[in-house]
């Protein structure tokens, strides 16, 4: 029989960096999750993936159990880190703060493919562009599917 869901916690942290401070210690406590296993598991998942922010979906159930999933990086750090930008522009429709080619535009969305709500690699690729121009990136070149 299945476990009785009480709720859900949706979490950012670094990967291999997670600790039972604020934020992650008052969001899993109110949900009455144990905290240092979580942190002891979410660190040994994310080894790999040391410093990069990683989006959580915690699930908890009845019994004060958990399991969570990890998901890709945000679109927006692939971009920052695919820029070598810190952040994005305050107005991006004015000020411009980097560019990004396609190939790295193709590349994100190849990675993000399985967390976004697209079928093909196009829409994505449209998806992670528009991303880029909302944070004041340019995109060079001409689009793959426009020849």
């Amino acid at each position: 029989m299945a476990k009785e869901i009480t709720g859900y916690v949706k979490l950012q942290c670094k990967g291999g960096q997670a600790n039972p401070a604020p934020p992650i210690g008052p969001a899993l406590g109110s949900k009455g999750v144990n905290i240092m296993e979580f942190c002891k598991q979410f660190n040994a998942r994310t080894q790999d993936k040391m410093g990069k922010v990683l989006p959580v979906l915690l699930t908890v159930f009845a019994d004060k159990s958990f399991e969570f999933v990890i998901k890709t990086p945000p679109a927006a750090v692939q971009l920052m880190e695919a820029a070598k930008i810190q952040k994005g522009s305050k107005e991006s429709n004015r000020n411009k703060v980097g560019k990004v080619t396609w190939a790295q535009v193709e590349e994100i969305a190849k990675d993000k493919m399985a967390d976004l709500n697209c079928f093909t690699l196009e829409s994505a690729m449209k998806m992670v562009a528009g991303t880029a121009r909302s944070m004041g990136l340019n995109v060079d070149g001409a689009a793959p599917w426009a020849n």
